[in-house]
Formats: structure tokens, C-alpha cells, sequence
């Protein structure tokens, strides 16, 4: 398969070069230091569940790629504005995109640029990071993604999800295929905006939840908050998905940190709009109290376009806006 990432940081970056490793025709779209070095260096990947140094293309220029078969838009999305467009000369008349970005908001935003037949959609569950330019390295064991088809009214997998999730398959990514490509989007937004919220509004790592029983009750609240608001949007989310999150928080190490606090953390942009404020704006649209929620929004807003001195780098164009 001839394969495109849109987005060559962390996530795209580490599931391309699988991808590639696995034979696939992979290109990567990226910029600055990291492009430079891919093209230089190669792709590095430090993971448990092994290393490896791809050599593939890399261009900075989507017109210089042409059309694939697949494109997996991996950009942060608040860079949705600039990067979305670039997805139009990467278009034949059979490509599918696949975004794999987070909350729910992201499929419509790319369907308004390729048109919704094109548009699958689907929730990557990794732990990676760019270490520096053209180094990813995966600090979890999870590679998984779960995808499906987003728009109209489907009673099996299409041929063009199933062929996805063989190729992912063929690169040892754990992958599942859904015939509504909406559940799996939900299932993660259940549980990650409540959980980057609080640890973001906090500064605080999961432990901080976990481990006082009357802050772990308000986070279980906010995640049914959420639950209700994917099912009045007609969305059929596994009905024990408060017993789900409860288990993933009692696994997962005091330690971690959501990629919002680290962010935070950093001074950088951050996905508030995509998740707190996507679950505000729906439940005041739908008419679904959303009090925990709303008030963690309230509480990161303002944060949304990172500090003064990153804006200021930004401005002076020293600072890349994305780990693209």
C-alpha cells in the first residue's frame, strides 16, 4: 500500500515507520530539524517492542508525494487550520484519510477539505515522544488502533477497512475494525478528556486521581459526563465503560502524565478545544449538563495557545507550532 503521514512526530511517525518496516510504501510529511534528519539519517525508533532505523521519503511539499492510497493524519489539532489543506494534492480517487487525532471534532474538519466518503476515522493508543529530530522513542508496550468508517449507515466492514486493518496487522500494530468508526473515537474521548483535564488543571500525574477516593469519584463523574453526552449524540459506547476507565486507572503507573500536562507543562499549545471544550460545546448543543467538564475547560482555556514565550517564538518563527 502507498502510504502518506500528515503529522511525522510522535504517533504518525512511529506507526509510518512500522509501516515501513513492514514493506509498505510509507512517505513522511514533515519540516524543519526533523525533516531534515529523516532525510538524513533515517527514522530511529526506540521501543520494547524493538528498535529499528527505516529509510523512507520524506518531503515537506504534499504536491511532491501525489496521490496513496492512505493517508493517517497524525497533527496535533489545533495545526488543523494550516494542515488540512495539504492533504489535497495527496488525493486519488480511491485514498482513504484516516485521522487518528484526538476527540471527535477532527472527522468532520477533514471531511469539509476531502469530502466525507473519503474520511475514516479511528483512536491510536500509544505512548511515544520525539526525543530530537528524526528519534521516536515508545515509553508504553501498547501499538494499537481502532478505526472504522464514520459517515453513513454501514452493516458490515467495507473492503477498504478491512484492507486497512490487514496492513496494520502486517506491521505488528494490535488493530480493531469497527463497523461504526465513531464508537472507538467516543471510547477514548470518555475517558481522555476527563483524565488530561484533571491531571491538567492539577499539574498533577494519575496518581493525584487515583489515589484520594473523593477527587476519584469527581473523575468518574466527569467520565459518565461524557458517556451521557455519546449517547444522546446517538453513539453506542460499551455500556461498562465507567468500569473500563475505573480498570485502566488502577493499572496505569502513578506516574504518568497525560500529553496535555506535559504540554501544559512545556509552555506549549494545547488540545483543550478538541477535548474539554468539543464535550462543553456538544453538551450545551444537546442539552447535556456537563458541570465537571465545563469547569475544567474553564480552568484550561486560557492556556489553550501555550505561554507568552512560546507564542513569542512562534511569532519569530523559531519554534515549529507542532511535533509534525
Amino acid at each position: 500500500m502507498r502510504i502518506a503521514v500528515l503529522g511525522s512526530g510522535a504517533v504518525g511517525g512511529y506507526y509510518g515507520a512500522r509501516l515501513a518496516e513492514a514493506g509498505h510504501d510509507v512517505t513522511f510529511l514533515a519540516r524543519g530539524a526533523h525533516l531534515a534528519a529523516i532525510r538524513e539519517r533515517g527514522l530511529t525508533i526506540q521501543s520494547s517492542n524493538g528498535d529499528a532505523v527505516v529509510r523512507a521519503r520524506a518531503e515537506q511539499d504534499p504536491a511532491r508525494i501525489g496521490p496513496v492510497d492512505l493517508v493517517l493524519v497524525t497533527v496535533k489539532t489545533y495545526d488543523n487550520e494550516t494542515a488540512l489543506p495539504l492533504l489535497a494534492p495527496m488525493l486519488g480517487d480511491s485514498t482513504a484519510v484516516l485521522s487518528l487525532q484526538n476527540g471527535v471534532d477532527s472527522i468532520d474538519e477533514v471531511a469539509a477539505v476531502v469530502g466525507a466518503s473519503a474520511v475514516l476515522g479511528g483512536a491510536a493508543y500509544i505512548a511515544t515522544a520525539v526525543v530530537e529530530p528524526g528519534v521516536i522513542r515508545q515509553t508504553g508496550v501498547h501499538q494499537s488502533i481502532a478505526f472504522g468508517e464514520v459517515f453513513g449507515a454501514r452493516p458490515a466492514l467495507t473492503p477498504r477497512v478491512e484492507r486497512c486493518r490487514d496492513v496494520f496487522a502486517s506491521a505488528g500494530i494490535e488493530v480493531q475494525a469497527s463497523v461504526d468508526g465513531r464508537v472507538p473515537l467516543w471510547e477514548k474521548l470518555i475517558y481522555l478528556a476527563p483524565f488530561s483535564g484533571f491531571t491538567g488543571a492539577m499539574r498533577l500525574p494519575t496518581g493525584s486521581i487515583r489515589d484520594d477516593p473523593e477527587i476519584r469519584a469527581w473523575f468518574l463523574e466527569a467520565v459518565r459526563e461524557v458517556e451521557r453526552l455519546a449517547r444522546a449524540e446517538g453513539v453506542e459506547v460499551a455500556r461498562d465503560m465507567p468500569a473500563r476507565v475505573t480498570r485502566y486507572l488502577d493499572d496505569v503507573p502513578a506516574s504518568m502524565r497525560s500529553s496535555l500536562l506535559i504540554d501544559l507543562t512545556r509552555g506549549s499549545r494545547i488540545e483543550v478545544e478538541a477535548l474539554q471544550g468539543s464535550v462543553v460545546r456538544r453538551g450545551r448543543a444537546l442539552g447535556v449538563a456537563t458541570p465537571i467538564m465545563t469547569t475544567l475547560y474553564t480552568l484550561l482555556k486560557p492556556h489553550a495557545q501555550g505561554s507568552q514565550e512560546r507564542r513569542a517564538r512562534r511569532r519569530l518563527g523559531s519554534l515549529p507550532s507542532s511535533k509534525a
